[in-house]
């Protein structure tokens, strides 16, 4: 259960229910009073004070607060890139890649792995044919693209949302081989997007900065990939290059803040596993690593599903 002391979810890897703390508490506490909130606005959420924030995390003095987040929240430091010592501000910590080995992307080729690390809800149809459902606020597909004319590819299709806490791994990878197109940014605000700040503020992921790449995926169709920023982050960073990629690819990196990814599909082309699709009705949020299967390929559910992936990869041929 979610509530002003934490966050509920399940880590896949254990099993167990764990509450994660909030990472801007006080705010969200006092949100419920709506002059607090206007001020909020006012002072805080808004580009300058996010990018001086950003800039502060830069500044060789931040090196200091790395032990302390490293303490509080059990970063494994066995697996990240380099020692301690190697990383000049928190930004360069938070922003940290892993070692080459520490996330590997599922190889089975009917497998979808999860772009990025967090906790997860996924959508295997879109309510309406085009709401994502997220905690109680529903998020229309025209004003999370920006585009009308891109919503209705994704129509009765399939969402997964990935929410990336202030400690997890912040850079993203392509989930599938196929060539991307270059990233569109959408200006707006920044609000906090875990659970609670989406149900105090309906319409956080539509209002907040984002930036859009359509990508042609080799075995799971033309997926919008969204990155969405949170309260306090200084910028979402693309690292890849428009065109062929490849899976597991860097995609890019949010930078000091808490984020959200979101993926839509196209109708019948992703089934999401038994249990995330379980636990994501109930409303209960799972944490999955980067690279880790989430799902499959729907061609290999159904011979109608083959037919479809068979006139699709005609088609971009």
């Amino acid at each position: 259960m979610d509530n002003d002391s934490g966050i509920s979810y399940r880590d896949r890897r254990s099993g167990r229910t764990i509450t994660e703390p909030l990472s801007y508490a006080f705010f969200q506490r006092v949100f419920h009073a709506s002059f607090v909130l206007g001020l909020f606005h006012l002072l805080l959420n808004n580009s300058v004070f996010c990018r001086l924030y950003g800039w502060m995390q830069t500044r060789p003095g931040s090196v200091r607060k790395i032990s302390r987040f490293v303490g509080k929240y059990g970063i494994d430091l066995e697996e990240i890139e380099f020692p301690l010592d190697r990383y000049r501000s928190f930004n360069g910590f938070f922003t940290r890649r892993l070692k080459p080995d520490a996330r590997p992307f599922a190889p089975e080729p009917d497998t979808f792995p999860c772009p990025a690390e967090g906790k997860v809800l996924v959508y295997q149809q879109l309510e309406d044919g085009a709401l994502i459902p997220v905690k109680g606020a529903s998020v229309p597909l025209e004003l999370l693209l920006d585009s009308e004319d891109e919503a209705d590819t994704y129509r009765d299709g399939s969402a997964l949302v990935v929410r990336l806490a202030p400690y997890d791994y912040h850079r993203f990878h392509f989930p599938d081989s196929g060539t991307a197109g270059p990233a569109r940014v959408v200006a707006g605000r920044y609000f906090i997007v875990n659970p609670l700040g989406l149900a105090r503020v309906p319409g956080v992921f539509w209002r907040n900065k984002r930036a859009i790449t359509s990508f042609d995926s080799d075995r799971f169709g033309r997926i919008a990939y969204v990155e969405i920023g949170g309260f306090a982050v200084g910028s979402i960073v693309e690292t890849y290059t428009p065109g062929p990629v490849c899976r597991g690819q860097e995609k890019g990196y949010f930078q000091f803040g808490g984020s959200t990814i979101v993926l839509l599909f196209e109708p019948g082309m992703v089934v999401f596993d038994d249990d995330l699709t379980a636990d994501s009705v109930r409303g209960i949020e799972v944490h999955v690593r980067a690279g880790s299967g989430i799902g499959r390929q729907a061609c290999f559910d159904k011979p109608l599903r083959q037919a479809q992936c068979k006139q699709r990869k005609q088609h971009m041929q």
